[in-house]
């Protein structure tokens, strides 16, 4: 196990603590971390999205943006813009919050499609244009964006090409009864999750951790047979009857990146059928569309993606 894995798992544990519950989702979201893959994070309001964020933006020392995103949003209000400057005679950009480490775009879907579409090209390029002018965003550049999963009313859902950007979908259900017994028992000694509770925690990782961990995860071994498991799997959402859209190839190669990370995360340099399988969920389920006809007999994504991986037989 190397010094970068401790770290992380020292991180996993932090958040364990502050997000009590939510251990699975801590853990998909720091092997998202790992893979450079952007988050969609869904769940009822109150259930600590904003707080898990936030916390680990703390942990990892990482500058932190969050965007409260509304129907009157403009792409001028996430990029920045230029402004002339009378004295100078010259434009100078004022910089939006997209210039940052890590970006909470939160209720991404209360914002119209030409605001959400100003994240596509920072999202897969690490870069902005604006006016004309590129400009490279800084190397830890990740977006985390939160939905709400039970308005409609008043929203705009995001296309399947840019959901296809997002690594993850994770979805935040309310604790179990012991788990909010725990955080009301915090609560009555006063921990309430804003800036004064989180000031306190102490760094864990850097920047240049997080960067080097990303390179130690490329090192991680994908046997053949790995391969071909991942693209048994890749073929059946593409011929499965109850799916009229499969996984893309981008899919493809941020399962392989994900399953390395997850391998990684767990103290190995080799990737596990068991990895794939463990991944399948958020990746896969914003990014399949099921037949009509499927929709109206109550199927879901997620069942559709559990009954699959039992039908694909796993390599010995």
């Amino acid at each position: 196990m190397t010094t970068n894995n401790q770290q992380f798992l020292t991180i996993s544990q932090t958040l364990d603590d502050i997000i009590i519950g939510q251990s699975s989702i801590v853990e998909q979201l720091l092997i998202a971390l790992l893979s450079s893959g952007h988050v969609i994070i869904e769940g009822v309001p109150g259930t600590g999205k904003t707080l898990l964020v936030k916390a680990l933006s703390k942990l990892i020392q990482a500058d932190f943006k969050r965007i409260q995103l509304t129907p009157d949003i403009l792409p001028s209000d996430i990029l920045g813009t230029n402004i002339f400057d009378f004295n100078t005679r010259n434009f100078t950009l004022k910089e939006g919050p997209i210039f940052t480490e890590i970006l909470l775009a939160d209720e991404i879907n209360r914002t119209p499609p030409k605001t959400q579409s100003a994240l596509l090209e920072a999202m897969e390029e690490q870069q902005i244009t604006l006016d004309g002018k590129t400009m490279a965003l800084p190397p830890l550049f990740w977006v985390i964006a939160t939905q709400n999963s039970l308005e409609f009313e008043g929203t705009y859902p995001l296309p399947e090409a840019q959901l296809d950007r997002f690594v993850f979908k994770l979805l935040i259900d309310y604790p179990e009864r012991s788990a909010e017994k725990q955080m009301l028992i915090r609560a009555k000694t006063g921990f309430r999750g804003k800036s004064t509770d989180l000031n306190q925690l102490q760094p864990i990782a850097t920047i240049e951790d997080i960067l080097k961990a990303r390179q130690d995860v490329q090192q991680v071994e994908v046997k053949d047979n790995i391969v071909n498991y991942l693209l048994d799997l890749l073929d059946k959402t593409r011929q499965h009857p109850d799916i009229a859209l499969g996984a893309s190839p981008r899919a493809a190669v941020v399962w392989l990146q994900t399953s390395k990370a997850k391998a990684w995360f767990s103290g190995r340099n080799y990737v596990t059928p068991d990895d794939i399988k463990s991944i399948a969920l958020p990746l896969l389920r914003h990014r399949l569309i099921l037949n009509p006809e499927s929709q109206l007999e109550g199927l879901t994504p997620q069942g559709v993606i559990e009954s699959m991986l039992k039908q694909v037989p796993v390599p010995r």
